[in-house]
């Protein structure tokens, strides 16, 4: 398969730029083999069974987002894309020309030194110059295929990274979302289970949960679990390739705990359906095969996979001519989730971070 079998049409009015009322008021699009049921999320404890397992992504995401200047004075944009020491992190740099090793970065409390450029990517930043909080929200790109990549540098900075993050740094919010990150936004665009800090951008399939649902489904007796995939910088790195067999995924880290692979484990021998929460839960599960342990995946899930952990998945919906929809493709089958996105643009459903949902089932040649 080609890039160009990816791409869809997408009115602009259907990017939601704000996440519904309550969490679980989002619509939710369960697609069987023949058939598409408009439901409401809070409808989800209806759809699993006793015995099923949900898998659950419990990174945090990080207020990567800093804004200061340079020694010279020039203002600088500083993506923390990792943290790699307590003192000491990964982070895209935006600003008018490239610092050099040694230069000093000066945010509203805190500095960065720069240490050396380790690397590029497409950024995670808004698709316009940098603004501040008063200044005019920047334009929206859903493609973002015409971004150049910013160059990665390995920053220490005078005080521990996260700590930095929490008091000065802003929400990271996806570049199609044209609003700067507002109160609501730091609540909202983090899953109520949240636990370990390390993403820039959210495992938003999470984001439908509540704890009210949270409980009915132990009341129902679906078991939960979690791991954690660290979503990174890459997440938003387009696909330049036609030929898909060129693109390289970004490398993320991830964990499976000894606790939720006995859980799989328990699940596979009684029968019941392993079911993941967001393609990132997908990805990580896939990439350990639901074995304990911690690494880094740079896997790339295209048509042809064939999947060894995962039973159903609840998934938003994706970017065109990106890599998680050619994951969710090769999970439920492409003309399944063709005619899913058809029926979704059709109805009105909203799409991305901030938009509904839909429950896939695995298809039987996946």
């Amino acid at each position: 398969m080609h890039l160009s079998d990816f791409d869809y049409d997408l009115p602009a009015d259907l990017i939601a730029q704000h996440p519904t009322p309550d969490r679980t008021g989002s619509r939710l699009l369960v697609v069987g083999e023949s058939s598409l049921d408009d439901l409401t999320f809070g409808a989800l404890p209806d759809l699993v069974a006793a015995g099923d397992l949900l898998v659950f992504n419990d990174t945090r995401v990080l207020k990567a987002r800093l804004l200061g200047r340079k020694d010279t004075g020039g203002r600088v944009e500083v993506m923390v894309e990792r943290v790699v020491a307590d003192h000491e992190a990964h982070a895209l740099i935006r600003a008018s020309h490239a610092p050099k090793n040694g230069s000093i970065l000066h945010f509203a409390a805190g500095t960065a030194t720069v240490i050396t450029r380790v690397g590029a990517a497409d950024a995670p930043m808004h698709d316009a110059p940098m603004h501040d909080a008063h200044d005019a929200a920047p334009a929206h790109d859903p493609t973002l295929a015409q971004r150049d990549p910013l160059p990665i540098y390995h920053l220490a900075f005078s005080e521990p990274v996260e700590a930095l993050l929490e008091r000065i740094g802003r929400l990271p919010l996806p570049p199609y979302i044209t609003h700067s990150a507002e109160s609501d936004d730091e609540a909202r665009y983090q899953t109520v289970y949240a636990s370990r800090p390390g993403a820039v951008a959210a495992p938003t399939a999470g984001l439908h949960f509540d704890d009210t649902l949270l409980q009915r489904l132990r009341d129902k007796d679906v078991g939960t679990a979690m791991l954690t995939l660290h979503v990174g910088a890459g997440t938003f790195l387009p696909v330049r390739s036609e030929d898909l067999s060129q693109h390289r995924m970004h490398r993320e880290r991830f964990e499976i705990p000894p606790a939720t692979a006995r859980k799989i484990e328990q699940t596979r021998e009684r029968g019941g359906r392993i079911i993941a929460v967001g393609t990132t839960s997908l990805r990580a599960l896939e990439a350990g095969r639901g074995l304990a342990g911690r690494s880094e995946t740079d896997l790339f899930i295209t048509p042809g996979y064939r999947f060894g952990v995962a039973d159903g998945l609840i998934t938003n919906f994706h970017l065109p001519r990106s890599t998680l929809l050619m994951l969710v493709s090769a999970f439920a089958g492409v003309a399944r989730i063709r005619r899913a996105y058809a029926h979704a643009i059709q109805q009105r459903y909203r799409f991305f971070s901030y938009g509904d949902a839909m429950m896939l089932r695995r298809h039987p040649s996946a």
